[in-house]
């Protein structure tokens, strides 16, 4: 991909680098029943199966199971439920579709991050607080040397949106903000870092777009760059439009983070990122 853009990083994943030379699509799984979005909820084993499947079929690269919603406003479900919940998820999605895949899992306490690469097997911590919601979550990703998906917000899902003042542009803030947890990443051993602007978290729709017009300037923290917009908030109150009718809304935006260097865009659906990006892809090639 001939993008001046998008700068080419590796990944350690099971012992082996893995380079990340394209964009990378994330299919998002919720074994939750209060997701933001509800057609993405599955909480049985059929159904996650089947949208698993879906998901590899379409052309995912990586499929992010979460448990615990962190919407605005959502109560937090207790850690043995999250665990149950990931449990059921986790084996079903390895029963259709095999151990190939690359899964993440998306929680921010250190016990079922734990578990999950452990116990299940999941191959990436997708870290919706950066770690600010369990002190713990650093050291245990040093610990089990596995990437790290680090995404900056503030304060707690139900308090989030309370916190979105910031001191000069919210930009420079959240590149500062991130950068220092970086650094003190890096220093605990932990090399593969994926730094994630947190749109939606903690952010006004202004905020949000801001970030997204000078999404350029995260490379200088010389990680990759995941972009999570899908359906959210920030397309549904500039369209006027409800999750289920953001669709159209999330693939312009995704193309917009993809040809400004994203290198994962996370998404409820797969087929319409992965074909943003061969568009984008062949732009560039055309471009160049």
């Amino acid at each position: 991909m001939n993008n001046c853009s998008f700068k080419k990083y590796s990944l350690t994943l099971r012992g082996k680098l893995v380079d990340i030379d394209r964009p990378w699509v994330m299919g998002i799984l919720n074994a939750t029943p209060d997701s933001f979005y509800s057609d993405s909820r599955v909480m049985d084993e059929l159904a996650i199966a089947q949208r698993a499947t879906a998901m590899v079929a379409e052309g995912a690269d990586i499929l992010d199971i979460g448990a615990c919603s962190t919407r605005p406003g959502a109560e937090v479900v207790a850690c043995t439920e999250e665990i149950k919940r990931l449990d059921v998820a986790v084996k079903a999605v390895r029963a259709a579709v095999g151990n190939d895949v690359v899964l993440s899992v998306d929680t921010f306490r250190a016990g079922v991050a734990q578990h999950c690469v452990e116990e299940l097997g999941v191959d990436i911590v997708n870290d919706i607080s950066g770690g600010d919601l369990d002190p713990m979550m650093h050291n245990m990703v040093a610990q089990l040397q596995v990437p790290y998906i680090v995404m900056h917000t503030r304060g707690t899902p139900a308090t989030m949106q309370q916190l979105t003042d910031y001191d000069g542009d919210v930009a420079a803030v959240v590149l500062e903000e991130l950068a220092r947890k970086i650094d003190i990443l890096h220093q605990l051993g932990i090399n593969d870092v994926i730094a994630d602007p947190g749109f939606g978290f903690g952010k006004t729709v202004e905020q949000n777009y801001r970030l997204l017009s000078c999404l350029e300037v995260f490379h200088a923290l010389e990680v990759p760059l995941l972009v999570g917009i899908s359906r959210k908030s920030m397309i549904q109150k500039v369209l006027d439009c409800s999750a289920h009718d953001a669709l159209n809304g999330t693939t312009i935006l995704n193309t917009i983070a993809m040809m400004k260097g994203a290198h994962i865009v996370r998404v409820h659906d797969v087929k319409a990122a992965v074909e943003a990006r061969k568009l984008v892809a062949f732009t560039m090639d055309k471009s160049s």
